[in-house]
């Protein structure tokens, strides 16, 4: 179960809860968000959840059957909203696109991007600088200066940032720079990552492992609440198969299961979802339909010449004209 502390639990109020927990059988765990204060308790037995509600402290109380707690919508009411700021908003209602680059290239590069989003309104901008890739000799990003600069630039136009966090050491110098960090298929379950970037105040976004079920994603999303940062966006980015005809196979089951599981913002992902430029707008639509809170999409000038990931990435017009469709999606499902 989750029990939601009163925001002014005294420690006295605090250590007679556990003691009463512990008398029923139940471990508790204390978790301490930029939100609120929860006591995460597990027991083998049946508890009548009045006689914990009632105790000094105690909030609200709920009765949670899924493994994974904080992150299930069995206990919140109502969905996550992630505020970036400025009125940039994802979940809940608020939808957004995030295009950009797989890596960034330099300033010509951000710059055309950015006049690219300014002309569609998109509002979050994506791209590497420190990327994981299956060759040791591709490109592997431009590093920490180049996130300065892109920070420095896309700041100035009203831009938020999205890039990948490989590392625990790369944290503290990266966080100043970003408006969310993304978590890549990768290091999913990379627990010493994601327990630090629970530490932090700062949106996480969460892709799904390579292989990884449903229920896997949404522990590793726990790691990340229990640790104290609400700020979680859950990822879908296609997982692999035994097809050949495309790089992954993209999950559309997962989006809707996941807005239904949990009461965190769902992403969708349809450039590594399917790896073929050609379908990406498609799988983009179907993303939408599903259920999706926002896609995220690979975008550059000239695909052919970018550095990584050109096969699945789309020219601004492509972009242009899946942005306008998304829309037109939103408004008949709104409808």
């Amino acid at each position: 179960m989750v029990i939601q502390l009163d925001k002014n639990i005294t420690s006295d109020q605090h250590l007679a809860l556990s003691n009463t927990l512990k008398s029923y059988g139940f471990s508790s765990t204390y978790v301490n968000t930029q939100f609120g204060k929860y006591l995460v308790s597990i027991g083998k037995k049946a508890l009548d959840l009045r006689k914990i509600g009632n105790e000094p402290g105690v909030k609200d109380i709920f009765k949670v059957d899924d493994p994974y707690k904080l992150v299930s919508s069995q206990w919140k009411i109502g969905k996550t909203c992630i505020d970036l700021g400025d009125g940039v908003k994802i979940g809940n209602g608020h939808f957004q696109t995030m295009v950009g680059p797989c890596s960034i290239e330099g300033e010509q590069n951000i710059i055309d991007t950015i006049e690219h989003m300014k002309s569609i309104g998109a509002k979050i901008m994506r791209g590497g600088v420190f990327k994981p890739r299956s060759s040791p000799y591709s490109f592997r990003g431009h590093g920490i200066e180049t996130l300065k600069l892109w920070h420095e630039i896309a700041s100035a136009h009203g831009i938020k940032i999205i890039t990948e966090v490989m590392q625990v050491s790369q944290i503290e110098d990266m966080l100043p720079y970003v408006d969310i960090l993304q978590v890549g298929a990768r290091n999913s379950q990379n627990f010493n990552l994601l327990d630090e970037l629970g530490k932090i105040d700062k949106p996480v976004m969460l892709k799904r492992a390579i292989s990884g079920t449903i229920e896997e994603l949404l522990q590793s999303a726990e790691y990340i609440f229990a640790n104290g940062n609400e700020k979680i966006l859950l990822c879908e980015r296609g997982i692999r198969s035994y097809e050949q005809a495309y790089r992954n196979t993209m999950d559309i089951n997962a989006i809707a299961i996941l807005k239904d599981k949990s009461h965190l913002p769902v992403i969708a992902d349809p450039s590594h979802g399917i790896g073929v430029r050609k379908y990406v707008e498609s799988i983009a639509y179907a993303s939408v339909a599903a259920g999706a809170d926002a896609v995220i999409v690979e975008v550059h000038q000239c695909p052919e010449k970018a550095l990584s990931d050109g096969q699945q990435t789309l020219d601004y017009q492509q972009s242009k004209t899946m942005h306008d469709k998304i829309h037109q999606i939103r408004n008949v499902l709104n409808n």
